[in-house]
């Protein structure tokens, strides 16, 4: 049985009664929590003498932990980075590729995902193969089709980045071991909202920044690193992923080894004394919520926004075929040039991608968000 829905929870947010805001796949709207955590946290470095082993070690691993807990992984499984991007070039960088072999990318998916691969298939003489957007709306069969014993990696979101789109990771993953591919993931549009089990997905990789669906601040994410590719090249060589860093009069003292498990892929200034707090603020209430509870709540949400723009002429995929907190919502014809601005006007936020409505909520929308969602898409029809 399915947990209770979460309730409206506008009250931890700091958004006006007015605005509707519908575009957390653009950004998500900070906490209020988050926000104090920040502004608690700024006036550390005014006084740099405060600053001690709690906020260069204890805070990173407490942000650690709690994004494994997310996913279901392992604290050791996890490494710090800056953003998507940091985490993907540090697959790139350590997935092997050879002549011959193809990568598997999506049509229209983001280019941080798509650039790396790029490179390393013009430099090892690979192909990129990108699976067209399938008319029927069921990437995951497209995905599959894909996949045959060329495949050197399959690189993708859960969630398309344009319209909301979902894969099933557990068919993939499944489909690209069996072939000895390398499955790497970017989870900006889904981690926190849509619940991943890693054990069952199984990934080489995996990546999430937090100012999306984490709720967090931007500048900081994770990656996932299966256990498999704990001993791999990070993308800098920095001194606190190094053994004995902690012991700062011994640090020209130099270590050849890495801290254990994913440690060694973390940012160089992963102790960042003002986002880490935000962090561990954000996590804590994704947490206390439960990724499943918000991903049941925010399916009854899109549902009735489907509902209501159907009213209007907007059409969107299949529930089994788009993420339970994303819509793409098209139109016949398309849509106008000028929309997102149209809607700005009445103080409703949403964005476009492609021909693609994105309508992304959260958990501050609200009944009265819906009838002014509505009532926009009234006035501009």
């Amino acid at each position: 049985m399915p947990a209770p829905a979460i309730p409206c929870q506008r009250a931890l947010f700091d958004i006006p009664a007015d605005v509707c805001y519908l575009n957390c796949a653009y950004m998500s709207p900070q906490l209020v929590t988050v926000s104090r955590a920040g502004r608690e946290a700024v006036p550390l470095k005014a006084q740099p003498w405060r600053v001690g082993e709690e906020h260069w070690f204890v805070r990173v691993e407490e942000a650690r932990a709690r994004f494994a807990r997310i996913v279901g992984a392992s604290a050791d499984d996890i490494a710090l980075v800056p953003s998507a991007s940091y985490g993907i070039g540090t697959a790139a960088r350590n997935s092997p590729i050879a002549a011959g072999q193809t990568i598997v990318l999506l049509a229209e998916q983001f280019p941080s995902c798509v650039y790396p691969w790029t490179r390393r298939a013009r430099e090892e003489g690979a192909r990129i193969v990108t699976v067209e957007r399938p008319g029927d709306h069921d990437w995951t069969s497209a995905v599959l089709e894909a996949i045959d014993e060329r495949c050197a990696v399959v690189a993708l979101p859960e969630v398309h980045w344009a319209d909301g789109g979902r894969l099933d990771l557990v068919a993939i993953g499944r489909a690209a071991r069996a072939v000895g591919a390398r499955l790497v993931l970017d989870l900006s549009q889904s981690a926190g909202a849509s619940p991943i089990d890693v054990a069952a997905v199984d990934p080489d990789w995996l990546c999430a920044p937090t100012y999306k669906w984490l709720l967090g601040p931007y500048s900081a994410g994770f990656l996932y690193v299966a256990s498999r590719n704990h001993d791999g090249v990070p993308l800098e060589e920095n001194w606190i992923a190094r053994q004995g860093s902690e012991d700062f009069s011994k640090l020209v003292d130099y270590q050849e080894h890495y801290r254990e498990g994913a440690r060694r892929y973390d940012v160089g200034e992963r102790s960042n004394f003002v986002l880490l707090p935000m962090v561990n603020a954000a996590l804590d209430q994704v947490l206390a919520w439960g990724v499943e509870r918000i991903a049941d709540t925010l399916r009854v949400t899109t549902s009735r926004i489907v509902e209501i723009a159907s009213e209007f002429g907007y059409t969107a995929a299949p529930e089994a075929h788009r993420a339970p907190h994303f819509l793409g919502l098209s139109r016949e014809g398309g849509l106008p040039p000028d929309l997102v601005p149209r809607f700005r006007e009445r103080s409703v936020f949403v964005g476009t991608r492609g021909d693609a409505l994105r309508v992304s909520p959260h958990l501050h929308v609200s009944d009265a968000d819906l009838e002014h969602f509505g009532a926009a898409l009234r006035a501009l029809r």
